[in-house]
């Protein structure tokens, strides 16, 4: 249940509080305005980047800039005739305090996750492996605030992707038991390159959330080595008995290798896929683009 109360408190509980601070509180001067404005906008701003909102609705993040820019004009109309500053009393210097110790964390968070949008090093091009849906990436990027993949050398660059419904979350229900509930459980899977099957695994166990199988942590699988690039595409996590082919079978790009499942160490059903060299990630793009968490793919 944790994943839900955390989802609830960081992406509605924590940005109606500020904001309705920003709307309602008293302020003396321009300054405390300012400064609450500021810390309001950075922590805005860095959640509709990095919270993962398929939990609650990918739309909802844009309702929060509007709502942003509301209070913004309202508050401003309330305080616009205020002193720039004022003689501050010891709590009033506490309270600026905070909120320059808040600017700084909140714009360091926004710092990283700007950096989680490239890459120095050439990504291998792939095509997408799923078809007929709005995909959306829950982890990627070049940060670990973004992906928390990036602390691991071996899936750094690897993306977990989800399918979303017409109101913009991944499943019918928060954390639903049942595997059909959530929008890419069987959706099929499709080679991403030509190339060779180099490793399967197909009769683990598709497990209900939150269960999951950490000694076997890619659960049911496809590794390919793809033409024209010296390193291992995996795709992980896929439903028992849904591989579609055989190792050492060659495959061409938009070949059926079956479907999207829960088995292995996962949460929930997702796709995880990421490229491997010599023990180490490499950047996968797809038309050229760099995913990170909050892209969708239609």
């Amino acid at each position: 249940m944790f994943p839900i109360f955390y989802s609830i408190a960081m992406l509605i509980i924590l940005p109606a509080s500020f904001i309705i601070s920003l709307w309602k509180a008293p302020f003396k001067s321009t300054l405390e305005w300012l400064l609450d404005l500021l810390v309001t906008t950075a922590l805005i701003v860095w959640l509709f980047q990095a919270g993962n909102w398929s939990w609650v609705g990918y739309y909802v993040r844009f309702l929060w800039l509007a709502l942003l820019i509301v209070t913004i004009i309202y508050s401003w109309k309330k305080v616009s005739n205020l002193p720039f500053t004022i003689k501050y009393s010891v709590n009033q210097k506490f309270s600026i305090g905070i909120y320059i110790i808040l600017i700084l964390i909140f714009g360091t968070y926004n710092a990283l996750v700007l950096k989680s949008y490239t890459v120095a090093e050439k990504g291998i091009e792939l095509s997408f492996p799923l078809k007929n849906g709005t995909y959306y990436v829950g982890q990627g990027g070049n940060q670990v605030l973004m992906n928390y993949h990036q602390a691991y050398p071996g899936q750094k660059y690897a993306l977990d992707i989800l399918k979303l419904n017409t109101f913009g979350t991944r499943a019918s229900g928060l954390y639903p038991e049942e595997l059909n509930n959530y929008q890419i459980y069987a959706d099929i899977l499709y080679s991403p390159c030509n190339g060779k099957v180099v490793d399967i695994q197909n009769d683990l166990p598709d497990l209900p959330p939150p269960k999951s199988n950490p000694e076997n942590p890619a659960g049911n699988h496809v590794a390919l080595a793809c033409e024209n690039y010296d390193a291992t595409i995996i795709l992980a996590h896929m439903q028992k008995g849904s591989v579609a082919v055989a190792k050492g079978e060659k495959v061409t790009a938009g070949q059926i290798l079956g479907k999207v499942g829960n088995s292995g160490n996962t949460s929930e059903p997702h796709l995880h896929i990421h490229a491997e060299k010599d023990g180490k990630g490499v950047p996968i793009t797809f038309n050229d683009r760099f995913l990170v968490r909050n892209s969708l793919v239609r």
